[in-house]
């Protein structure tokens, strides 16, 4: 497997006003992307469709399109080709049973000249106006390029990634292409073994989709709040990119210039990362601020590693530094997952917020950041745009209610027992809405007609849904009562702490009794039998939903489907969460909403309630460092 050979772009300026002129109007500028890492630039037309631009894919890379799906985020795409943007990046996927890891992706023919890829060396994929930085780095770093300042590969870390110099030899950028993840099939780590599109490294985030994570994040840290480096999604060409060869990931020789679609993100001169000294001189604001953005988007992965370290007074003793925030591509998994917050147990982040962090905080609107991501970043999931409006609002709430960062880790971190992973708080909050909804019977299962033509929630055109005033009212962030049946729904909560302080009176342990807001019920089960009951909870709520949905299949990984056909559920394995969302339609999704907020506050009097005077509790990290 081999990314596309193309011309060396770098004896020509390039501008992009100069490529669009003279183009008729609805021509739009996409960049495919196979399976196998390979990238092909086009133009696309107004007559244009899916067939079309896989056959100009398999007539320039002499690749095979038959069993594949053309696809654009949550969208497999067809004769209507409408919504696709300019600069966007499209998926070329095909079925598992017709895949060959040693399919090469060859250079254009001399008859197919009028085919080549005509970009320049680096294009940004989107023009939002705080890629500012980002365009005046790609000068630098290709004026560089044309005076032969060759990249210097990252040794460290499962995955692909360079150092970009400029003229005068300084690291400025860091790119980290997509097919060269890990897992990736052009991993040059040996870290190889899956398509693009399938669940990596962690089980809710695809192989391949990384870097617009990674660009996501920054968007989201408004006014740099967070201190996260300029970030891009670009189609980049240059020679030092590795190409695996076949199915034993042997490297390639060629030195050609070869094209990738890569994340771009400027390079902070840093002088260590927070692993190397103690945590006691990180300021309180830096660690909250970066916690604040980590609940936000629910990084799976912020370790000490990925937390740069800058002296503010020179060369001497250790004085005043800021910490810069990197390596956000395991963020906004498609659900729930563990967190991994190296921030958790830090003394600054049982600090209470400030009144400038709760400023901030408040102001957060997830729907508008939602709408945001839609815009800047189109291949995002849904069900990724899902879990950051979920987690926006815990957090919103969560401060409100007084939680300080610490609490709110918690509570969305989950717990290992006795070997077995339960539910953090929030997914039993989630769980228990969903129960409710389910119960109630307020849901319609006339809402999917077969008239509708659709099949999973993903293979819509538009998967977003309209916060129309009256939605918005019903969702709107207020404090709740909590609970139906007479009992209190986070009561299992409660009976998860007692029994543990049970077993701890059993082995010995002497601890302080910490008071209960509400009662017990009269019969606890033990730790293994609450996990089973929790998964089974989590399970039957999702087979009751499944009646609302025509058609659907069940949860797991096909191996016979299209990958492009296949549903986030049907992707990602049966025990990736306790919770999903990409299971809801919109009615569905704005009622579950309305539910989980009203449990808040039974929760958050909860965990008051249970960390007074406790000491912290000790979880197993699941960091991974790439």
């Amino acid at each position: 497997m081999a990314v596309a050979v193309m011309s060396s772009p770098l004896g020509r300026d390039y501008k992009r006003s100069n490529m669009m002129e003279g183009k008729p109007a609805g021509t739009r500028r996409v960049f495919v992307q196979t399976e196998t890492g390979c990238v092909l630039g086009m133009e696309l037309n107004r007559s244009d469709n899916a067939h079309t631009v896989k056959r100009r894919l398999q007539i320039a890379l002499n690749v095979p399109i038959e069993e594949s799906s053309l696809t654009y985020g949550d969208r497999v795409l067809d004769n209507d080709l409408s919504a696709i943007r300019n600069d966007s990046p499209l998926l070329l996927t095909r079925s598992l049973i017709h895949r060959s890891s040693s399919t090469p992706c060859l250079s254009p023919r001399g008859s197919d000249l009028q085919q080549r890829d005509q970009s320049g060396p680096i294009e940004i994929l989107g023009h939002s106006k705080v890629f500012v930085k980002t365009k005046q780095l790609v000068k630098e770093i290709v004026k560089g390029m044309k005076i032969g300042v060759e990249p210097l590969p990252v040794h460290g870390g499962l995955g692909g990634a360079y150092y970009f110099r400029n003229s005068r030899g300084e690291s400025v950028v860091i790119v980290k292409p997509t097919d060269e993840e890990p897992f990736a099939p052009n991993n040059p780590k040996g870290f190889v073994g899956k398509a693009l599109g399938q669940p990596g490294l962690k089980r809710s985030i695809r192989v391949g989709e990384t870097g617009f994570r990674e660009v996501a994040a920054y968007l989201l840290d408004y006014g740099h709040f967070a201190n996260v480096p300029p970030t891009a999604l670009v189609k980049i060409t240059h020679p030092i990119f590795n190409v695996n060869n076949g199915v034993n990931a042997k490297k390639t020789q060629s030195k050609q210039p070869v094209s990738k679609i890569a994340s771009f993100q400027q390079f902070i001169p840093h002088d260590f990362d927070a692993s190397d000294h103690g945590t006691s001189s990180y300021p309180v604001a830096s660690v909250h601020r970066i916690g604040i953005l980590d609940i936000r988007i629910l990084n799976t992965d912020r370790h000490a590693g990925n937390l740069l370290v800058r002296k503010l007074d020179g060369v001497g003793g250790f004085g005043q530094v800021e910490l810069i925030p990197i390596d956000h591509g395991l963020c906004l998994p498609e659900s729930l997952e563990d967190p991994y917050f190296e921030w958790i147990h830090w003394p600054q982040a049982s600090i209470p917020f400030s009144d400038d962090e709760l400023e901030y905080i408040q102001k957060l609107d997830p729907f508008q950041d939602s709408e945001m991501l839609r815009e800047e970043l189109p291949m995002i999931r849904e069900s990724c745009l899902r879990v950051l409006v979920l987690c926006t609002i815990f957090l919103k709430e969560a401060a409100s209610f007084g939680l300080c960062l610490a609490e709110i880790g918690e509570m969305i971190s989950r717990e290992f027992r006795r070997g077995e992973e339960e539910p953090s708080e929030l997914e039993i909050v989630c769980m228990e809405a969903r129960r409710l909804m389910a119960e109630r019977e307020v849901i319609s299962p006339r809402t999917r007609t077969e008239d509708d033509g659709i099949q999973f929630d993903i293979d819509c055109e538009d998967v977003g849904f309209d916060f129309s005033e009256e939605v918005m009212a019903r969702s709107s962030f207020h404090f709740g009562g909590g609970g139906s049946n007479g009992r209190n729904p986070l009561s299992i909560l409660e009976e998860s702490i007692e029994e543990v302080e049970e077993e701890e009176e059993a082995e010995g342990i002497v601890e302080e009794k910490k008071p209960m807001i509400f009662a017990s019920p009269a019969k606890k089960p033990n730790i293994s039998k609450l996990s089973m009951s929790l998964k089974k909870t989590s399970l039957d709520e999702s087979m009751k939903f499944q009646k609302f949905s025509l058609n659907r299949p069940e949860y797991g990984y096909n191996t016979n489907s299209s990958a492009g056909h296949r549903s986030a559920d049907e992707q990602l394995p049966a025990s990736a969460s306790f919770v999903k969302f990409s299971d809801m339609h919109e009615e569905e999704w704005a009622l579950f909403l309305e539910k989980f907020q009203e449990l808040l506050y039974s929760a958050f009097a909860q965990r008051k309630s249970v960390t007074l005077g406790q000491k912290q509790r000790q979880r197993l990290g699941t960091s991974c460092q790439f």
